[in-house]
């Protein structure tokens, strides 16, 4: 049998949501294949780059160009999208923050560069418009990697670790302050 690169991605993807992040290893996606560990190095070259990889496949919903409409509303859409990704698969959050800290994930970049147009477009220095792309896609991981967190321990049954009772609403606040905050910084930017 030939062993094809969307294969594995697909293959490792499975076990990132059957067993989680930690369990994905080259050994044990090439135990899943049926080949020798060594198969899986003629596709990629380390484990970082599988797991860029995985993540694009992860963000690939996420990605869709949210079209025409005001700068607020491209960044609104451009992160639920996101959140949505990253909630679909076990540890999201935490498999595409390491992608796209290493460099490994092109539709992370993707999404940064979207972010980064948009903020332009509110009026923030294109120097600080990647900076404030960043920033946001940061509140999504991080406010998506605890929500993972917290789901993840309530369904072990862990005591004392109560659950938000609604995390989509906490996620809009959050993000509408971001949003705010874009808005005051281009006004305090053009003054």
């Amino acid at each position: 049998m030939q062993l094809h690169k969307p294969d594995v991605v697909a293959a490792a993807a499975t076990i990132l949501d059957n067993y989680g992040i930690a369990d994905l290893s080259m050994r044990r996606l090439a135990r899943e294949l049926n080949v020798s560990p060594s198969a899986l190095y003629w596709h990629f070259a380390n484990k970082q780059q599988l797991l860029g990889a995985v993540a694009d496949l992860v963000l690939a919903a996420a990605c869709a160009d949210p079209g025409a409409g005001s700068w607020q509303w491209r960044i609104q859409s451009v992160c639920e999208r996101l959140r949505d990704a990253l909630l679909s698969h076990t540890d999201g959050a935490e498999l595409v923050s390491a992608s796209l800290a290493a460099g490994q994930s092109r539709a992370a970049a993707d999404i940064v560069a979207r972010l980064a147009e948009s903020a332009a477009a509110a009026g923030i220095h294109p120097d600080q418009a990647v900076l404030a792309a960043r920033t946001v896609v940061h509140y999504v991981l991080g406010f998506t990697a605890d929500e993972q967190s917290r789901l993840q321990w309530d369904a072990a049954g862990a005591a004392g670790i109560a659950p938000d009772t609604d995390p989509g609403g906490a996620f809009e606040f959050g993000l509408t302050l971001l949003i705010d905050g874009l808005a005051v910084q281009a006004r305090v930017a053009v003054n």
